[in-house]
Formats: C-alpha cells, sequence, structure tokens
C-alpha cells in the first residue's frame, strides 16, 4: 500500500499535455488536487493494517580488498521465519566492469520490480555505474544491464518514476568533477536526458534528492566535490546549498545557499507540509536546517551537539535522515556517534529532540530506511572508505542492524544479526545501499 501510495504521489502530467493557457491551469490544479486527495486516503491504509510485510531485504555492498565482484545481497526479512536475518543468496556482478565500483545508494522501482543500484566510484575504473536488477522473484534477482551517461559519474540517490524509469542523482561530472548533473531514466530503463541543459556553474554535485509531485516540487542538495577526495589536496571542496527545481519541466528555479558550505548531504520534504519545506543537516557544522523552498531561506532548528556534546566534529556528523510518511516523526544518523537519534517534527519549525539508540562509537551508521509499515529501520554501517587512493576513510564496522520503531524510543532487534565481515566465503564485504520488499 505504501508502493501504492508513492505512485500516486509520484503522478506527473507528461510535457505534451502541459497546457499554457489559463483553462488548462486550472485543470492542472485539479488534477494535483485529486491526486493529493487519493494520496491522503490511501496513506490511512498502511501496509501494517492491512497484514502486508516486506519479507525480502536487499543489501548492495562491495568486496572490501576490491578484488571480487561487486554483490547484491539477498537476505531473510520474514520476521515468522526461523531464518529471519540470514543470507538467501549473492548475485555477483558479470564482467567486465564488476570490481571496484564502490556500491553506494540503490532503489527500487514504483512496482517494485526493477531494482537501480549506483557504482559511485565506477568511473575511477572507467566502467559503468548504474545497474539495474530485475527483482520480479524477490529472492531471485537477475541483473538486467548496466549503464552510465555521457556527463555524469559518482552515481548517488534513485527517485523512482510513475510508470518506471528514475530519476538519479550524479554527484559529478564525467571526470568526477562539477558540475553534476541530474539522470532520467525511463521505462525501459533507458536514458531520457540529463538536466539540467544548463548546470549552475556555482559548484553543482547533487547528493540527495527528494520530490513532492502534488507541489510540483523536488529538491536535490549539493554535497561536495568528488574529485577533491581522489586526487592530493588539501581537503575535500565541501558544498552546502540546495537547488529547489520545478518537477515537471526539471529546471532549477532557485538556489538556497547555507550559511557555510558545510557538507549539506541529504535533504527531506516534509510529507503534508502545506508550505513546501524541508530538512537539511549540515554534516560538518553540527545543525539542523528548515529550508523554505518557496521563500528561498534557511535557519537552523537545531543543534546536534546538545546531544552528543565533546563529538570531534560538533553535532557527530549527522549524515542521513528519514521521516515518516505523516512528517511528525524523524530518524537522523550520527557517523561519528554511532547513534540514531529520534525527533518529533510535528512542529517542523521546532523539532524536539525524544531519544537515542547507540549502536557504538566505531558502528559508523549511513543508510537507513523504513519498511512499509514504518515499524522497522534497517541500517548499514558503512559510509565511504577510500583506501590508499583517497582522502575520505568513513568506513564503519560493516554489520546490518533492524532497529524496531515507536513513537518515543528506537530498540535494537536481536533476532537480525547480519556482518558483513564474516558472512561470506570470498572475505569482508562493505555494506551500503538497502532496499525491501
Amino acid at each position: 500500500m505504501r508502493r501504492l501510495m508513492k505512485v500516486l504521489m509520484s503522478a506527473e502530467i507528461p510535457a505534451r499535455e502541459r497546457p499554457d493557457d489559463e483553462k488548462g491551469k486550472r485543470s492542472m490544479r485539479h488534477v494535483v488536487s485529486v491526486l493529493t486527495l487519493l494520496t491522503l486516503l490511501v496513506s490511512r491504509a498502511s501496509a501494517h493494517s492491512l497484514g502486508v510485510k516486506e519479507t525480502t531485504l536487499y543489501v548492495w555492498a562491495g568486496d572490501a580488498a576490491r578484488q571480487q565482484p561487486d554483490f547484491l545481497t539477498v537476505v531473510n526479512f520474514d520476521e515468522a521465519s526461523p531464518d529471519y536475518g540470514k543470507v538467501v543468496r549473492t548475485v555477483p556482478l558479470p564482467g567486465p566492469g564488476n570490481i571496484g565500483n564502490e556500491p553506494h545508494h540503490c532503489h527500487l522501482s514504483a512496482d517494485g520490480n526493477v531494482l537501480a543500484c549506483g557504482g559511485l566510484l565506477s568511473v575511477l575504473r572507467g566502467q559503468n555505474d548504474i545497474f539495474f536488477f530485475d527483482v520480479a522473484q524477490a529472492d531471485d534477482p537477475k541483473l538486467i544491464k548496466s549503464t552510465r551517461a555521457p556527463h555524469a559519474s559518482i552515481i548517488d540517490d534513485f527517485y523512482p518514476l510513475p510508470g518506471g524509469g528514475f530519476l538519479v542523482t550524479g554527484m559529478g561530472s564525467e571526470t568526477g568533477d562539477a558540475p553534476g548533473r541530474l539522470l532520467e531514466f525511463g521505462p525501459g530503463l533507458n536514458l531520457v536526458h540529463e538536466w539540467p541543459d544548463t548546470p549552475p556553474t556555482d559548484g553543482f554535485n547533487p547528493h540527495g534528492i527528494a520530490v513532492r509531485p502534488e507541489l510540483n516540487l523536488m529538491v536535490t542538495s549539493d554535497f561536495l566535490n568528488p574529485i577533491t577526495t581522489i586526487r592530493e589536496t588539501s581537503g575535500p571542496v565541501l558544498r552546502g546549498c540546495l537547488r529547489v527545481w520545478d518537477l515537471a519541466k526539471r529546471q532549477i528555479v532557485r538556489s538556497i545557499l547555507l550559511p557555510t558550505p558545510n557538507g549539506s548531504m541529504d535533504v527531506q520534504l516534509i510529507p503534508n507540509d502545506l508550505q513546501g519545506r524541508a530538512y537539511t543537516s549540515g554534516m560538518f557544522d553540527g545543525w539542523l536546517y528548515l529550508v523554505d523552498t518557496a521563500a528561498g531561506t534557511v535557519k537552523p532548528v537545531f543543534d546536534y551537539s546538545t546531544v552528543t556534546p565533546g563529538a570531534a566534529v560538533p553535532g557527530g556528523l549527522p549524515q542521513m535522515m528519514r521521516l515518516t510518511d505523516d512528517g511528525r516523526r524523524m530518524i537522523v544518523d550520527q557517523y561519528e556517534t554511532g547513534k540514531l537519534l529520534l525527533f518529533d517534527t510535528s512542529d517542523p519549525a521546532a523539532p524536539k529532540f525524544l531519544s537515542a539508540l547507540d549502536l557504538g562509537a566505531n558502528a559508523g551508521l549511513h543508510d537507513m530506511d523504513f519498511t512499509g509499515d514504518e515499524t522497522r529501520l534497517v541500517i548499514t554501517d558503512y559510509f565511504l572508505e577510500e583506501d590508499d587512493f583517497g582522502v575520505i576513510h568513513f568506513d564503519g564496522d560493516r554489520k546490518v542492524h533492524v532497529v524496531k520503531v515507536e513513537p518515543d524510543k528506537l530498540t535494537l532487534d536481536p533476532r537480525f544479526q547480519l556482518d558483513f565481515n564474516t558472512a561470506f566465503a570470498t572475505g569482508p564485504a562493505r555494506p551500503h545501499g538497502i532496499a525491501m520488499k
């Protein structure tokens, strides 16, 4: 049901059907209103209330030694099964170009039958960096194809489009520098376009992506210039900027600068917020920011260092964030401290810290996602280790956790035990992207 809700929220009016006259504009607003109503109705009937639960977990991972093929891990995710948390199989990438891609994020298509996965550092070996798997048979994925775009690399996040296909953030240019691009793949999984036609020249390196189709709104977050983490430099060149897009036209309408270039890794539009506001975190300044996408303003609303004082980096390196479908709760992970932070976001301008789950200072928390009923959260303990060729050394304990989510607290699921250091005969691996069905 949650997937159906997302499909409804992803509905768009094709370009050829977008009228320019006032009557047509009224018609478009009517369609948007209907879609919004349908979204609200569907959201009231959650997957949990219908008894539908995900039973398969996918983890996109790479060999820690970069000697074995990158692979997709299939995990039993059925809580009723005695094999809950056990690896069902792995699906190694076929050669050539199957080693050292640095598997990063992944996402299911709107119908749940295609899994799109990205290779963050494929460009360093001249390899394809986007991989599509057929997961119609959930426990037996098959690689459909791999591909890449002419002017983009450093693949990060995915957003599924209705009817098939994805929007994909390419943080870097074809050389891993600026500007990056937003890629669009159609239902046939072929590249449609690289957006925008004329990229910004002020450091366009899109990482996170958030979409609210009922508002014709998309936001991407610039994180850092990737190539500056590879070459010998004085340090990575951070970004601190959100790009607000006209979703239908795929055009940037405004850029919103944060107070400093502090590494705006992720961005999340707040569900049901009539003002179309969003949250982002400054990874290296330790602040949670509320973003007014219409006014083009941003203000700090929470200091993470009040929760974890004394961290080496103020705020403990907040990275990914996830909001519940009603917009009333948010979870943020801190890479440095190993803590998951739970917030009450009923009042977006005044988020309240509720509780923290401590998974250990060396855990290295990063990617995470809710189950459809939002009672479980899966998180992987690994960000990015560039070994001897780069300056980023953010490894983790390489475990995958399941967290039980309640309105005011988070608890670790002790039944789910998955350690990528010991789970495979091929040796230790680094888990990153996750998806469930």
